[in-house]
């Protein structure tokens, strides 16, 4: 019984995994090669770097105070420091699945912050 429980889980972080570099990447041909896949997300989360940076900015300047400017530096840049080691931690799985991973992180984590602080979720 307990081995059975243990296939199981196993599968589901395998599926798990998988779809997670694939949703990641869906937009860069995933059934290309690795490296071309990896290049495809590192381009798209320079795009959404940039709209993130310039949402950045404007949510510095819509700050109703210096204490929340303060306090929006302080959180940006601890979440560079989570989403950069978040990130390494996919990149130094096995396989180079992890690359793919890896990739999919930065990529996904930016996307969603940028969204955030351009729909004003900060305040």
């Amino acid at each position: 019984m307990l081995a059975r429980l243990i296939i199981i889980i196993a599968a589901i972080a395998f599926f798990a995994r998988a779809a997670y570099a694939a949703d990641a990447t869906e937009n860069c041909g995933g059934n290309g090669n690795t490296q071309t896949m990896v290049e495809c997300a590192q381009a798209r989360t320079a795009e959404w770097d940039k709209r993130m940076n310039v949402a950045y900015q404007q949510a510095l300047k819509d700050a109703s105070s210096d204490r929340q400017r303060d306090q929006l530096r302080a959180a940006q840049r601890l979440w560079v420091q989570y989403r950069d080691a978040n990130c390494l931690y996919y990149g130094l799985g096995e396989g180079t699945i992890a690359r793919v991973d890896a990739a999919g992180c930065m990529l996904s984590l930016t996307e969603t912050r940028a969204r955030e602080l351009e729909h004003g979720s900060h305040q």
